[in-house]
């Protein structure tokens, strides 16, 4: 399950990469995508001191667990100042496993794409994922976790889900998130 938001401050470039499980490989927008923030060396101490809970934060105040609905970021705050001067510029679309920390201001729309969990299965088991990372994240599909999250985060009308099972699921979803961008982009210009 991946959250897409897009800022809609201008139009996004048509041929940006696009990332996320299974999703493929294109798709709308001038992609951000927040998991390579969040491992990134900005968000992550360095050097003699450093510790690991020093940076790092439960997502609403939810333990220290790995699951889906306890999952330990480094702080959301330091992620969202890295991403800020990026989503001032707008045209952004954020890709990311998770949004509730994201700012409400940065959204015009928020995509959550869903998969069926038989397909999810085969998807995340191709890519070697076992064990409790397998489980969870198809938990987190069953219990509809992100959709939640977003709907709980950011206004129900500007949350979206789009089925992401196969690829001709990929090419409606990037036809009709082009044609939402579209005619915001004349509604709004």
């Amino acid at each position: 399950m991946t959250a897409l938001g897009w800022d809609g401050a201008q139009a996004p470039h048509p041929k940006s990469p696009w990332a996320g499980p299974g999703l493929g490989p294109q798709a709308p927008g001038s992609l951000c995508e927040a998991g390579n923030i969040v491992r990134g060396d900005s968000c992550h101490p360095r050097g003699a001191g450093a510790s690991a809970d020093s940076y790092l934060s439960p997502v609403k105040g939810k333990g220290k667990s790995t699951s889906c609905t306890d999952l330990m970021l480094p702080n959301p705050q330091t992620v969202v100042d890295e991403l800020e001067a990026r989503m001032s510029e707008g045209g952004v679309i954020v890709d990311y496993h998770g949004c509730d920390f994201f700012p409400e201001r940065w959204f015009h729309i928020v995509f959550v794409l869903r998969t069926d969990n038989s397909c999810l299965y085969d998807r995340l088991q191709s890519r070697g994922y076992t064990g409790k990372k397998l489980q969870d994240n198809i938990q987190c599909e069953i219990f509809q976790t992100l959709y939640e999250e977003a709907v709980l985060s950011y206004k129900k009308e500007i949350v979206h889900q789009l089925p992401s099972n196969t690829p001709e699921d990929l090419e409606r979803n990037l036809d009709q998130i082009m044609q939402w961008i579209e005619q915001w982009m004349k509604d709004n210009n």
